[in-house]
């Protein structure tokens, strides 16, 4: 109750978009989860392809972030919020009406597109509305995206019961109502005239030393938050010989969400420094990993449910901690990063940061994927090493988040002026 109590506290451009991002989770991943089996069994194509397709969508998204960015600063981030929604709108339209290649890669690219332009515009909107309030606008906006991570799925799997365009066409459904919400709703806000060129802006953001260091000290978080699509299922479908054992993983970091994420950030913003609490939630996802090892290299499969429901459990708790550290460490990060420069290049930053954490989630999930081989070919004590790599990588992050906290690399947070109505 206090959650909701707390929501209906913001402004109403900041409730729309945390519904907003409860919507753009459940159409991405009703959608995107099942679109390489839609590709390779119901249409066809070579598993070549098919990494063709996947990889352009998120080469389109990742390599665009910047771009996202400092359009929202120049723009506005209200016009690029509507623009990526209605471009996705489009792009999951043509994965539903198209089979032949040519319209496939378009899809993906127009869907990449989309995630590149909303993606910075809506946080940087949220940042700039919260002002005070901005780190528990970030909380509940985690909470919005992680049920959104769990509703998709569900209702995806319902809906293959149809056929995958029934999906696609859902998805794309509920971004157009997005776009629509957002064009009626979402307030207009005076955009200052940019005083350089965009190149300049770049320059500026890229030659700050600190946000940089932090950007890359933190890629152990999205490396370790991707964990949850790949590892931490594979590790539970693994123990239990169940493939349905991986939306429980979902489901613990939704529930976790919605009963502790709010109280979480309000509790830490009253104690301690932002970077104290950044690297305590880095360290709690790193130990995240070492209660799967428990259970790591099971080969047989379970006697019975008690059985199954015990190898279950320290994968279950890994989840729960690894969904705690993302809850004690993001929204303290997100406020952090406008921090860093001018209010003016608030998308920029958030583009630049988006971009590098992109490419170390891609990194560190190719690295985690060849752990996972060698674990599957070696068995024994190898079938530990995609852990203690997830393991090590939180540590890491952490030691380096900490290294800045303490020799006063990290900005004091300040609030975001609230930009007047146009």
């Amino acid at each position: 109750m206090r959650t909701w109590h707390e929501i209906r506290g913001f402004p109403l451009a900041i409730r729309l978009l945390l519904v907003n991002q409860l919507g753009v989770n459940t159409g991405f991943y009703l959608l995107i989860p099942y679109l390489a089996t839609h590709l390779g069994d119901n249409l066809g194509m070579s598993a070549a392809v098919v990494g063709i397709v996947l990889g352009v969508r998120n080469l389109s998204q990742q390599g665009l972030f910047l771009i996202g960015g400092s359009a929202a600063d120049r723009l506005g981030a209200r016009g690029v919020i509507i623009a990526g929604c209605a471009i996705r709108t489009v792009g999951f339209a043509l994965f539903a009406l198209g089979d032949g290649l040519p319209v496939l890669l378009a899809a993906s690219v127009l869907s990449g597109v989309a995630g590149a332009l909303f993606n910075p515009a809506v946080r940087t909107y949220l940042a700039q509305e919260a002002g005070e309030r901005r780190a528990e606008a970030f909380a509940l906006f985690n909470v919005f995206a992680t049920t959104g991570a769990l509703v998709g799925p569900l209702l995806g799997s319902a809906l293959l019961l149809v056929d995958f365009r029934a999906s696609a066409l859902t998805a794309a459904g509920i971004f157009a109502l997005l776009t629509v919400a957002q064009a009626l709703v979402l307030p207009a806000r005076d955009v200052p005239p940019a005083t350089g060129s965009v190149t300049s802006d770049w320059r500026e953001a890229v030659g700050n030393r600190a946000f940089l260091a932090f950007a890359l000290a933190m890629v152990g978080m999205f490396t370790l938050e991707n964990q949850l699509y790949l590892l931490l299922p594979a590790g539970a479908r693994q123990a239990t010989g169940w493939d349905g054992a991986a939306g429980l993983v979902f489901l613990v970091g939704t529930v976790a969400g919605i009963a502790f994420q709010l109280r979480i950030t309000r509790a830490l913003k009253r104690r301690g420094t932002r970077g104290r609490w950044i690297a305590a939630g880095l360290v709690l996802m790193g130990l995240a990993f070492v209660p799967p090892m428990l259970v790591a290299g099971t080969d047989t499969p379970p006697h019975g449910a008690l059985d199954a429901t015990l190898r279950t459990l320290p994968v279950l708790l890994g989840a729960l901690l690894l969904h705690l550290g993302v809850m004690t460490a993001q929204p303290f990060v997100m406020e952090l990063i406008p921090a860093f420069g001018r209010q003016a290049l608030t998308g920029t930053y958030f583009g630049i940061f988006y971009a590098v954490s992109g490419i170390a989630a891609a990194a560190g999930n190719a690295a985690v994927g060849w752990a996972m081989d060698v674990a599957g070919r070696g068995g024994g004590a190898a079938a530990l090493l995609p852990w203690a790599c997830c393991l090590a990588a939180g540590l890491a992050s952490a030691a380096g988040v900490t290294w800045l906290h303490r020799n006063g690399t990290l900005p004091r947070t300040r609030p975001a002026p609230v930009a007047v109505a146009a």
